[in-house]
């Protein structure tokens, strides 16, 4: 991919958080230094309320739930293309509400984690165990270890049942 945006300009780049034999973040920083016009439209199955904030601060334009209909892909597509930036009714809502209620700590104790760590929650939630994820995200066993240690301190949380409170409480799934 940092080939091809080597080679050419873009108005406007759609990427997966998923992608693969690359690092989306280390692509988002390399397409808006090398080409700061350009949009990047963040096209994900992950959760908006979790994530889409988080990206629009590194500098995405844009984030967009693959499960969003082909009338809400339009709108977005248009409105990073005319105005520069795009997020949900949703996610809109949620920053007005944090900001009308000037809570300047995240209401939802999610959002503390890091996207790894919200990454390797979401395995341990669905009961996968440490080698599978360690597998999956081919990194070390103890360095899930790490991470499952350091994601139960930041939530004050002692297991994986209580996690699971947490993100059924927390979590905002998209339909």
């Amino acid at each position: 991919m940092m080939t091809i945006i080597k080679e050419k300009t873009y108005d406007l780049i759609i990427l997966d958080l998923n992608m693969p034999n690359g690092n989306f973040t280390e692509a988002l920083q390399a397409i808006k230094l090398k080409h700061p016009q350009t949009k990047v439209m963040i096209f994900s199955s992950q959760d908006e309320s979790l994530y889409a904030v988080r990206y629009l601060k590194m500098g995405a334009d844009g984030f967009l739930h693959k499960l969003s209909t082909e009338q809400e892909i339009n709108k977005a597509l248009i409105k990073i293309i005319d105005k520069g930036i795009y997020m949900s009714e949703d996610v809109k809502d949620s920053l007005i509400n944090n900001k009308l209620n000037k809570k300047e700590t995240p209401v939802n104790p999610l959002e503390a984690l890091s996207d790894r760590e919200l990454e390797i929650a979401e395995y341990l939630i669905k009961g996968s165990p440490i080698k599978q994820i360690s597998n999956d995200l081919n990194i070390h066993a103890s360095t899930v270890s790490t991470y499952k240690t350091r994601i139960l301190e930041k939530l004050s949380i002692q297991s994986i049942p209580e996690l699971i409170k947490i993100y059924d409480l927390h979590h905002i799934s998209n339909h």
